[in-house]
């Protein structure tokens, strides 16, 4: 059985989502501040995290960071606010999905589903052609997956990323060299259903970035096509990795 962890500070809200949830066979637990939702990740471990923004004791999105720092587990805004600008700094927050009220409940259930499943599962595809690629890796590729853990395994050190980043990362090492296109990219991690935009899918290699490269200002690893999308590369030059080193 799935858990599901409700924070949420309307109590009629709370109570007709865990409701729903039960009936649909999911363990769910309710916590109207964010105080309590932030122990009950830790106590309950969640498999998702549906969020409110507007929680009484702390900024919803500070609490969505907060999450993010401790757990990889797949989270949910939902909030009054519809604006794009709302929804890119949930991204920029470690959210993966943000749903505006009110919603469709059946819609609510299809992403809870959705965004677990993807979170569990590795995509049968990648996984085959992560397994065809696994022959040729060598130590020194710079970036790998630890599929149990869903981290990300740079240059050794093993780094946190959110359920988009992962999926995001793991279609590129599945495909090294392959172009892909900002549409192809949101295809892949979904997870913004609502508002899967250029801009979300920027916002997501920026973060990886940040999280893989020596300087992220100036990327080796993942590279723009301009006009078109982005590729990852892992056997840049001597050079390169030199030039690196003295940046």
């Amino acid at each position: 059985m799935y858990k599901v962890l409700v924070i949420e500070d309307d109590v009629m809200m709370s109570d007709m989502l865990s409701m729903y949830l039960s009936e649909e066979g999911y363990s769910v637990r309710q916590a109207v501040l964010a105080g309590d939702g932030l122990r009950e990740v830790k106590e309950f471990e969640p498999d998702i995290v549906l969020l409110d923004l507007l929680l009484p004791d702390l900024d919803g999105m500070e609490v969505c960071s907060l999450i993010r720092e401790r757990s990889n587990v797949p989270i949910m805004i939902l909030s009054t606010k519809s604006e794009v600008s709302e929804r890119v700094q949930a991204l920029k927050a470690g959210a993966d999905d943000y749903m505006c009220k009110p919603f469709s409940m059946h819609e609510l259930t299809a992403r809870v589903e959705a965004l677990i499943r993807r979170s569990q599962v590795l995509v049968p595809e990648a996984a085959a052609a992560l397994d065809m690629n696994a022959e040729s890796e060598t130590v020194n590729d710079p970036i790998q997956l630890d599929f149990e853990r869903r981290l990300l395994l740079v240059r050794g050190d093993l780094v946190e990323t959110t359920f988009s980043e992962y999926e995001m990362m793991k279609l590129f090492l599945a495909h090294p060299g392959k172009v892909f296109s900002r549409e192809e990219l949101i295809n892949a991690i979904r997870g913004f259903d609502s508002f899967v935009t250029d801009r979300a899918i920027d916002v997501h290699i920026v973060n990886l970035r940040k999280k893989i490269e020596h300087n992220p200002k100036e990327p080796r690893l993942i590279r723009t096509v301009w006009g078109f999308g982005y590729k990852y590369t892992a056997d840049y030059s001597e050079a390169d990795k030199d030039a690196e080193t003295v940046e």
